[in-house]
């Protein structure tokens, strides 16, 4: 589609706000593929895997936006400025994201900005981080027998002391934490003072779906020195729920067969 803004007679282009998935470029959609593989501009994140990266043309553009904590290539603002920019000068942009850009990904702030500036937007999902690390590991987010509820929340969005867990970890629920590494020890105070069990498990998995993957495991209590003694980086989820140990790493196992082969 093709559009002119008010002012001018320019055409002006597209923003695509395209899921990535968890790394492994084998569960990116269809969709997805055949947009990166065609684009000519692509405003990535840090956590889209190079693998992926390596899809799109040879001529095509790759602008990273990356972030870390505390330090970050562009602010939002800059980002949602660079996608209303580049579309309003006629071009089709791919802003390319982990995971799924709704889900902690601030695919809702970018797409409002290119509605309020009239560039048309559409939203690609992808395989939430959540959902690729559980099914890497065989671990089931929910099951009959130990949770029938899962939330996800961040572990650094705004402060910890501003959010309220209350009640979204426990007995028949799972609680996946994004952006939880730097803040482990906070979280581990917080939900232990909330009332949750030291002893309820713990999983961290690094890296999920790529071949350097390992899926960690502590009570809730020892998350901050799991995290430490392993020098765990991110990507990494942390998972905290019975069905933490409800199932062995069969994953790690496969992935380390399949190395040797």
């Amino acid at each position: 589609m093709t559009t002119k803004t008010a002012d001018s007679e320019r055409p002006v282009g597209k923003v695509w706000l395209v899921g990535a998935g968890p790394g492994d470029p084998d569960l990116l959609t269809l969709r997805a593929a055949r947009l990166i593989m065609r684009a000519g501009l692509i405003v990535h994140d840090g956590l889209v895997d190079p693998a992926i990266l390596a899809l799109a043309r040879a001529e095509a553009e790759l602008v990273s936006v990356a972030k870390q904590r505390s330090r970050h290539t562009l602010q939002q603002d800059e980002i949602n400025a660079l996608l209303v920019r580049e579309a309003r000068a006629g071009r089709e942009v791919v802003r390319l994201k982990g995971g799924d850009p709704f889900i902690f990904g601030r695919g809702g702030e970018e797409a409002e900005a290119c509605r309020k500036a009239g560039v048309p937007v559409e939203v690609v999902p992808g395989i939430s981080a959540a959902i690729g690390a559980a099914a890497a590991a065989q671990m089931p987010l929910t099951h009959r027998a130990s949770a029938s509820i899962v939330s996800f929340v961040a572990g650094q969005c705004k402060g910890l002391t501003e959010q309220d867990w209350t009640g979204l970890a426990g007995p028949g629920r799972t609680l996946v934490i994004y952006m939880g590494v730097a803040t482990s020890d906070a979280i581990a105070e917080k939900l232990i003072a909330d009332g949750l069990s030291p002893a309820i498990p713990v999983a961290v998995i690094e890296q999920a779906t790529r071949p350097g993957m390992r899926v960690l495991r502590a009570p809730l209590a020892g998350l901050p020195d799991l995290i430490a003694r392993e020098r765990v980086k991110s990507p990494a989820l942390i998972v905290i729920g019975e069905v933490c140990a409800a199932q062995e790493d069969t994953a790690i196992t496969a992935l380390a067969l399949e190395a040797q082969a």
